[in-house]
């Protein structure tokens, strides 16, 4: 059975990485939810790329007064 390291390091089984195409040097995120489950998500170079590109912006808003909304008092 798998155990966490001192250093809390987890090794996760091949088998399961070979699933979830986990590679060494890949990058990931981890979550833990309200029952204290873990869920580690490979990380996609690039696949956000794009993801905005049908989104127009409101030409009446000027970048800068778009930074500043919500910050008045």
């Amino acid at each position: 059975m798998p155990m966490i390291s001192p250093k809390r390091q987890i090794t996760l089984p091949a088998e399961q990485c070979r699933q979830a195409g986990l590679a060494p040097g890949d990058e990931y995120e981890s979550y833990v939810d309200n029952f204290g489950h873990i869920t580690i998500i490979k990380k996609n170079k690039g696949a956000a790329q794009g993801f905005l590109k049908d989104i127009k912006s409101d030409t009446r808003v000027s970048e800068e007064s778009s930074r500043q909304t919500g910050m008045e008092s």
